[in-house]
């Protein structure tokens, strides 16, 4: 950060003023928690999607989000995305033109677009910290399309709940080989090899695959001892 967004940051304000100001963020906070829990506590099992916001209806990656998206619809979940443009468009489209529960969790930014036209339930966040909880706290699966910083940084969140047992072990898919191939290359030989970082185990956290049906059965399988009777 430069020295002059600082200075504008903090410009005219003493310590006890920033002070002040922190201390009623809380109830901010607070009441996005609530907001989030009353909002999406009766919406039923459902799979969180991530991917690129920059990928365009017609390109691989946008298909597939709409044909998986669809199916687990059909299968009994909901899908839930980050509410915008891309593979968060393209998932809400599977699960609405489905007839399934389609929730869009969207970010207030200066520069972020309005939310897809999809989206059926929409929760608008201030903060990432609370948006990510929700993400977390209502889905029972995660599939992670190619994507960027953002995308990169759900991942490795649900990787890490799961890894210290903050959640359960829910199943996590990685649609795309191809793309994934070298950063699961890269964990398996420095980050687990090379510098024992991780463990064993934690390199089968994740299901890597090409094949939307593949995707879909390993979520079912993991919840085949129960029975979905969503309530939507």
């Amino acid at each position: 950060m430069s020295e002059d967004l600082i200075k504008d940051a903090f410009a005219n304000k003493g310590w006890h003023e920033l002070h002040a100001e922190s201390s009623w963020q809380i109830f901010k906070v607070m009441s996005e928690f609530v907001a989030g829990f009353d909002n999406l506590n009766k919406i039923g099992p459902c799979v969180s999607i991530f991917g690129s916001a920059r990928t365009k209806p017609g390109e691989k990656y946008y298909e597939i989000a709409v044909e998986l998206a669809g199916k687990l619809t059909k299968s009994g979940y909901g899908i839930i995305t980050g509410g915008g443009p891309g593979i968060m468009e393209a998932a809400n489209k599977g699960a609405i033109e489905n007839g399934g529960v389609s929730v869009g969790l969207s970010i207030n930014l200066p520069f972020e677009q309005s939310n897809n036209k999809y989206v059926g339930k929409n929760i608008s966040f201030e903060y990432f910290f609370v948006r990510k909880v929700m993400f977390v706290k209502y889905a029972q699966g995660f599939v992670v399309l190619p994507g960027g910083y953002g995308t990169m940084d759900e991942l490795f969140e649900a990787l890490t709940l799961i890894q210290t047992e903050k959640i359960g072990a829910f199943p996590i898919v990685l649609m795309g080989k191809e793309y994934w191939q070298g950063l699961l290359d890269w964990i398996n030989n420095t980050m687990l090899k090379e510098f024992s970082y991780i463990g064993p185990d934690d390199t089968n956290l994740v299901l890597v695959t090409d094949d939307v049906e593949e995707a879909i059965d390993h979520i079912n399988k993991f919840y085949g001892k129960y029975l979905l009777s969503p309530n939507f």
